[in-house]
């Protein structure tokens, strides 16, 4: 959701005009129709301004993306002597590589 779009349902949510924001703002109501344009880009400042007008607050928060990844692995491997992660690597290989023969063994007897 854009600024613009965020400030235009507050307004609407409090059943407000655009010239009645403008109003509680001390601005015109020009101002406020280029505030809810979706290529605006307020301040926050002005964003929190203008939700507080409508009645509403902004909260800001801050998250890290979600990841598929254990990190839990990765740190447990770092702890790992790289001659340790070299035959974990080694045994990892080999139970593909098995796994892999006995994938084509497989085939080989359904053909």
């Amino acid at each position: 959701m854009t600024p613009g779009q965020l400030v235009r349902e507050a307004r609407r949510s409090a059943g407000l005009s655009q010239q009645a924001l403008a109003s509680r703002l001390g601005t015109t109501q020009s101002a406020i129709a280029g505030l809810e344009s979706d290529r605006s880009s307020p301040r926050v400042a002005t964003l929190e301004r203008a939700l507080r007008a409508c009645g509403q607050e902004l909260t800001l928060s801050v998250s890290a993306p979600k990841s598929s990844i254990d990190e839990s692995l990765i740190y447990e491997n770092l702890r790992l002597t790289p001659g340790d992660r070299l035959r974990a690597f080694e045994a990892s290989y080999a139970s593909v590589r098995d796994f892999a023969l006995a994938a084509a063994a497989s085939r080989d007897r359904v053909a």
